[in-house]
Formats: structure tokens, C-alpha cells, sequence
């Protein structure tokens, strides 16, 4: 629970008897948030600068933009038969598999996201790209006996200590679109003084991503696109596959991610896992198994407060950030993932060696 919200508690809780907090942890409710601060840094592996490539023109998109009629009209979205639409997996990442052309997808999966409360920060239909802003679930809010004696006049003061982003990617593969949904979160922390209770501030730091969350809004988006309640709910219950395997290795000095997995399996993990990790995909060549990735080294200051320091918008010194290609290699049902540089060279650096380990963290 925010640090702002605190004091108001310990005053109120004294004058109120406080009764047993119930939270339902499959209720998701974006809907109801407040506009919030904004977060200046995404949570990736780096602090990634802004690109101006990358800026949807306008403000933010909201629904009530796209029903007066400045957007084209909708597409039909029901599903054409019962494998129009279905989910894939590979451990524990899924992914939709859905007949029908990109370019008619775009928009229902636009509509998905406002119709459940969020704003668009990227909307690149050009590279299949859509990104979200920071959303608070407040479904995750107690309903106690303060809240629900004060809540509806002090409302705006309960806060979850919690963000969410989720990351929408579109690809074609030949006539079906692969629709990936990566979540990545934050925490609100209190730090400073001795100890919690004299804790004078707090700081916004990353937290794991949920896979169950990314299922979930997977669920959900099965029925935008057409599908029946009970047969999105039997798809996303399914058991997942077998754990598949990967580990940090050296290639004659060039520091690699073993992949036990054939092209086309590894080729949409390492993609969502670069969704979830936070690096900016600016391209990708399937054919030539490329991802181009952008990334700034982390500041060597270690007296800074963590990583994502002062993520509401103060001062801090930027760093242009540096371009790299995520390079994939097959043989057979294994395959290799490394590091180039900008002109295609493998890369053995502090941070190719750091980008490694990430990517092989998340795809254990």
C-alpha cells in the first residue's frame, strides 16, 4: 500500500476497528484507476532513452477517441471455426495463434486494451508493436472495514503500491498472426531512515513479471476475438508443455544462450522474453533470425537508488542508448542466441555478457 497513505491509516485505524481484509486475486479491474503519475523509465534491463520513432502522435489513445468515429470502423471479430483462434505454449510463456491477417487484428486488439481501462503509449502498427502506460489494478485493494467506512469520500488516497504494462506483439507466420502479450511490473518501496517505520520516502523498483496475468488478458482477448467462454477458459487451462532447457555458454570467447529448441519455438521465446525484459525491438528479420534491439549500459555508480531511480521525473543524466542485434543460430532441436554489435559482430562486452544472462534467466 502507498507510503502516502500511511498516515491517513494509522490515524483512521485508531478511531475505527478494523475488520478482516478479503481479496479476490483472479479479479482484474484496470477500469477504475485514476490517472497516475507517469513513470519517466520503463523497468527493462536498462533505463532506456526515448525515441521520437517510437511517439504516437497526439496524446494518448482513448476509447472514447476511437467511438467518435476518428478511427476506421471496426472489423467483424467473431470467429470464423474453433481454430481461428487458439493458444500455444512452450514452458511457461503462451501465445494466440489466429487465422486471419494482421492488418484485421489490429484493431479489435487496439479496442481490447482501451475497453479495459488503459491508454496507449505505442501504437506501431508498421512494426506490430502496442504498448501500454502504466495502469493500477485495483482490484488488488482490500475491501476492509476502513475502506469501506471511509473509502468512498477517501478513495483516491488508497493505492496498491502496484503497476502494470503489458506489451502486445503482432507477427505474421505465413497465413495465421502470433499474438504475444508480455507483462512487466513495478513496486512501490519505502526507503530512507532506519528502517521501514522511519522511512522517509519511496522509490518505484521492478518486480517479476506474471505469467498467469499475461494468460489471463491472453483469456480475455480470446473473447474480443470471437471465442466462447467456456472454450477460452479450456484453452487457457490447458497444462502447459514440458520446461524446456537454457543455459549461458562461451563460443570461442563469445558469451552465448543455449537454447534446447528448434528455430521456430526459440525464435517466439527469445521474442517474448525481450518483450518481458524491457528491451526496445525496434526490428526483426525472421528469415535471417534477427532481432534489433536497443539498450544502455547501466550507470557503474552503485550509490544510486537502484536501477530505475527517480522514475517520476527527475533530473538524472541521460545515456544514448546502444544498438544490437539478438542473433539466432539453429541446428536440429537446439539453438544458439547471441550478441552482434551494430554492424553484425559478435560482441564478448560487459554488456553482451549482461544481455546474455538476462535472456537466459527468463527463458528458464
Amino acid at each position: 500500500m502507498s507510503y502516502r497513505i500511511f498516515t491517513l491509516l494509522a490515524l483512521t485505524s485508531a478511531l475505527l476497528a478494523a475488520g478482516c481484509s478479503t481479496l479476490e486475486p483472479d479479479r482484474i479491474d484496470y477500469k477504475s484507476a485514476t490517472k497516475s503519475a507517469t513513470l519517466e523509465v520503463p523497468p527493462d534491463l536498462t533505463a532506456i532513452s526515448r525515441d521520437t520513432r517510437y511517439n504516437v502522435p497526439g496524446t494518448a489513445v482513448t476509447a472514447s477517441a476511437f467511438s467518435t468515429g476518428q478511427t476506421q470502423a471496426g472489423v467483424p471479430v467473431a470467429a470464423n471455426a474453433l481454430s481461428d483462434v487458439r493458444i500455444e505454449r512452450s514452458g511457461n510463456q503462451r501465445w494466440l495463434v489466429v487465422a486471419r491477417p494482421a492488418d484485421q487484428l489490429w484493431g479489435p486488439v487496439r479496442d481490447f486494451w482501451q475497453d479495459n481501462g488503459f491508454l496507449l503509449n505505442i501504437d506501431r502498427q508498421d512494426i506490430g508493436v502496442m504498448e501500454t502506460d502504466w495502469a493500477e489494478n485495483r482490484a488488488k485493494l482490500p475491501q476492509d472495514f476502513i475502506r469501506n467506512t471511509v473509502g468512498k469520500i477517501l478513495d483516491s488516497l488508497y493505492d496498491t503500491g502496484e503497476r502494470d504494462r503489458f506489451r502486445t506483439r503482432l507477427e505474421r507466420n505465413g497465413n495465421n498472426t502470433e499474438i504475444y502479450i508480455s507483462h512487466r511490473g513495478m513496486v512501490e518501496k519505502l526507503v530512507g531512515g532506519t528502517g521501514t517505520a522511519n522511512a522517509d520516502r519511496t522509490l518505484w523498483e521492478p518486480r517479476a513479471a506474471d505469467p498467469e496475468l499475461e494468460t489471463e488478458m491472453l483469456r480475455r482477448l480470446m473473447l474480443k476475438l470471437g471465442v466462447s467462454q467456456e472454450q477460452a477458459k479450456t484453452q487457457a487451462a490447458a497444462g502447459v508443455s514440458a520446461k524446456l532447457t537454457s543455459r549461458v555458454a562461451n563460443a570461442n570467447g563469445i558469451p552465448v544462450v543455449q537454447v534446447e529448441d528448434g528455430f521456430d519455438r526459440a525464435w517466439r521465446r527469445v521474442g517474448l522474453s525481450l518483450d518481458r525484459t524491457g528491451f526496445t525491438v525496434e526490428d526483426r528479420d525472421r528469415a535471417q533470425g534477427v532481432y534489433f534491439v536497443r539498450y544502455v549500459e547501466p550507470k557503474a555508480d552503485t550509490k544510486e537508488p537502484g536501477f530505475f531511480s527517480k522514475l517520476f521525473g527527475a533530473s538524472s543524466t541521460d545515456t544514448s542508448p546502444l544498438k544490437y542485434r539478438i542473433a539466432l543460430k539453429s541446428q536440429g532441436e537446439s539453438t544458439t542466441v547471441s550478441v552482434l554489435n551494430a554492424n553484425g559482430s559478435p560482441e564478448s562486452s560487459e554488456n553482451a555478457q549482461r544481455i546474455v544472462k538476462v535472456l537466459a534467466d527468463d527463458l528458464r
